[in-house]
């Protein structure tokens, strides 16, 4: 259970992942190679590896960050406790990833700092690690969880506080808004709908705007976990 007073040390965070190219047709023959292998893990039988290549997104090896939107609690001039969100989007990752670690590095890196997301720790983490490996990027301190032990790791996982130990079944991030009875963040798409707005419609800014709801939900989600009052949409800046 987290303290109040603690709140404000916590970023949340999710991110949104695209292919690294439209199509498959525009892959290299090696490249071509790589995914022809990882594919055989999710093709059926009457599918070949172009068919899947949509989700790429899904593997840091073969896909990019386009978005990454956070979020932070802060009490208000009526003490009031509140919401502001940001994003960080661009077509060009390194740009974009160095911007985010500025935020990492700037403002959390103390022990009492902590990050949070929705399957952050099978996901966003990692998956933002090894992007910012990709792009000759240190990862930050407070992300990086290479060779620490598991409480000196400062990363909250509400679909793992969920769980309380039961490892059965992935809980989605809108499954537990119904149960917390929470408005849902995929009200105008959803995640298997980010990389036909991205490659058809080059819509970023739509991105953000869902993956920003997505993080306003998360902290929500996270309130309620620790048995504290969710905060209404009129407490919610955008920045």
């Amino acid at each position: 259970m987290i303290m109040k007073e603690n709140l404000k040390n916590i970023l949340f965070l999710d991110i949104e992942t695209v292919s690294q190219y439209k199509d498959y047709s525009e892959l290299d023959s090696r490249w071509q190679a790589l995914w022809d292998k990882k594919a055989k893990f999710i093709v059926n039988t009457e599918q070949i590896a172009s068919d899947v290549y949509d989700r790429a997104s899904i593997y840091a090896e073969f896909g990019k960050i386009v978005c990454i939107s956070v979020g932070i609690l802060f009490q208000n001039e009526l003490n009031e406790w509140s919401i502001k969100l940001k994003s960080y989007y661009s077509h060009n990752e390194h740009e974009m990833l160095e911007e985010f670690c500025s935020l990492l590095n700037n403002n959390y890196t103390s022990q009492n700092h902590y990050l949070c997301g929705h399957n952050g720790k099978e996901f966003d983490f990692p998956y933002i690690s090894r992007r910012l490996l990709v792009n000759g990027i240190p990862v930050p301190e407070i992300l990086n969880s290479a060779g620490k032990k598991p409480w000196e790791i400062r990363h909250f996982d509400t679909m793992e506080l969920w769980k309380f130990g039961d490892y059965k079944h992935f809980t989605s991030l809108d499954l537990m808004a119904a149960i917390f009875n929470i408005p849902t963040p995929k009200d105008e798409i959803d995640g298997s709908m980010v990389g036909p707005v991205y490659w058809q419609q080059n819509d970023l800014e739509k991105i953000a705007t869902y993956c920003q709801k997505d993080v306003a939900t998360l902290i929500n989600v996270f309130l309620r976990l620790n048995s504290i009052s969710t905060i209404p949409a009129d407490r919610i800046v955008y920045v």
